[in-house]
């Protein structure tokens, strides 16, 4: 199976193996076994949510082997894996040694797409990954395009290109988990936001983590869209080979020169894709458009604004798509304000650039962190945050890596370590932020930390933080 072949593969009687159960796993399945591929999932996991996907399987002839993500089925020819399952993985290691190939949701989608696919604008970075797509989609919907966000976000990408109905373009949210295993994915235009230490357990390595997210810019077409205020980015796109006449197109927060978009006394000005680049600049919105008007947001702002530029989209149309886009909940969430204190919901900041971005954005401020560090450290973001910070409220499993790094770098900022994992922890935390904060403070949740070791995901302790905050509000009241 090249890596240039496209929906002409024949499925029929192939053996393959798809690695996880799950929002990739059963879609991935029921695609190819409607293909008259003989289909064989194995799942690590046996629980009652993995039986019952099993079943809905297996009533449909498909084989499961549950309990054993292990062993690589006889006779496999090709693997589609989840994308969270990592490369050393014995399963992969048999695949190796076999000479099968293995590939992830997203390379699966690429190949089935049908004869005059619409073309994918795709987004990677550390962070603002979900933001910037779903900006972009709105930029697109408002140029009047059937488009959809899909990816890591919104609609299966599967779904997105099996649909009777054709999409125009597609914006598309990319992990780096699955551009790993994308190894012919070939998009119109791409973008990496930002690059920090982020998942190095998976990728082993902050090279191999970088290399897996600059794989989004091999084969574009048009741009390759960079954060000029990111060399790593920058030096991504050097390394790429793209289609010939493919531009390096970058973002900045400042003035833009030739070939960037960028701002000017608060207008997002393009200076890409105009006729003189030189000399003239295009208007596009202004920085009140966006919502919120963060300073890392801004640059979401831009690169989606790239992506749709890249597209041909019309400068009303970007102005239009911002002022109509509105974020997800726990991203900068203004939750309420309650005795003269701000009480802002990121928890979705699972990481410490995610983190950095928030703390950047109030004054002062009172920070609740901690969770699940994932190998990071905290020296930079602390000793960045220092002087913002009126206090540190610290729950979760690597609170004392916080802690630590509070201690060395920011000795004089009053510290809260709440040692219990409870469902109570959260409104306890709240409360002891509450304590230390003053009138014209926020208090952030930018926990730096995956929630996991205390909740099922990041939404469920924004929910968390955000229920404590209006307890909190009904008692003052």
């Amino acid at each position: 199976m090249g890596s240039q072949e496209v929906s002409n593969v024949d499925w029929q009687g192939k053996h393959v193996t798809v690695a996880g159960l799950g929002v990739s796993g059963v879609p991935a399945a029921r695609a190819l076994h409607e293909r008259g591929a003989l289909v064989t999932v194995v799942n690590d996991g046996d629980d009652e949510r993995s039986r019952a996907q099993a079943a809905e399987l297996e009533a449909l002839g498909i084989t499961v082997r549950l309990g054993d993500g292990a062993t690589l089925p006889e006779s496999t020819e090709l693997i589609v894996t989840a994308p969270g399952w990592k490369p050393d993985k014995p399963l992969f290691l048999a695949a190796a040694e076999a000479d099968v190939p293995v590939w992830g949701d997203v390379e699966l989608a690429w190949r089935l797409r049908g004869p005059g696919a619409a073309p994918w604008l795709a987004v990677t970075g550390t962070n603002g990954k979900t933001t910037t797509v779903r900006m972009l989609a709105s930029i697109l919907e408002a140029a009047g395009l059937r488009t959809a966000a899909v990816g890591n976000i919104g609609v299966s990408l599967l779904d997105a290109v099996l649909d009777d109905e054709a999409y125009d373009v597609l914006a598309v949210e990319l992990s780096s988990y699955q551009l790993h295993w994308a190894p012919s994915l070939r998009a119109h235009s791409g973008a990496v936001l930002n690059l920090a230490p982020d998942h190095l357990d998976w990728h082993g390595s902050m090279a191999g983590y970088a290399a897996d997210k600059g794989r989004i810019y091999e084969g574009n077409s048009v741009a390759c869209v960079y954060n000029a205020q990111d060399g790593a980015t920058e030096d991504l796109v050097r390394e790429a080979d793209v289609e010939e006449g493919c531009r390096a197109i970058g973002f900045t927060l400042g003035t833009p020169g030739p070939s960037q978009l960028g701002v000017v006394d608060g207008i997002l000005v393009d200076r890409a894709f105009v006729a003189n680049r030189q000399k003239q600049a295009q208007e596009l919105a202004e920085v009140g458009d966006i919502n919120p008007p963060a300073p890392h947001n801004i640059a979401n702002a831009l690169a989606a604004a790239a992506l749709a530029r890249a597209f041909g989209v019309q400068p009303a149309a970007v102005r239009d798509g911002l002022r109509a886009f509105h974020p997800d909940a726990h991203r900068i969430e203004h939750v309420a304000d309650v005795a003269g204190v701000t009480y802002i919901d990121d928890s979705k900041a699972t990481n410490t650039h995610a983190a950095e971005a928030s703390l950047a954005a109030y004054e002062p401020i009172v920070w609740i962190a901690g969770g699940l560090a994932k190998g990071a450290t905290f020296d930079e973001l602390v000793t960045g945050a220092a002087k913002r910070l009126r206090g540190a409220v610290l729950m979760g499993a690597d609170r004392a890596l916080i802690r630590e790094a509070l201690a060395r770098h920011a000795p004089e900022v009053p510290v809260v370590d709440l040692d219990r994992t409870d469902t109570g922890a959260m409104s306890a935390a709240v409360r002891e932020a509450a304590l230390l904060a003053r009138p014209g403070d926020t208090v952030l949740l930018a926990p730096a930390c995956a929630s996991m070791d205390m909740f099922v995901n990041y939404n469920k302790r924004g929910e968390a933080f955000a229920d404590a905050v209006r307890e909190l509000a009904d008692e003052s009241a």
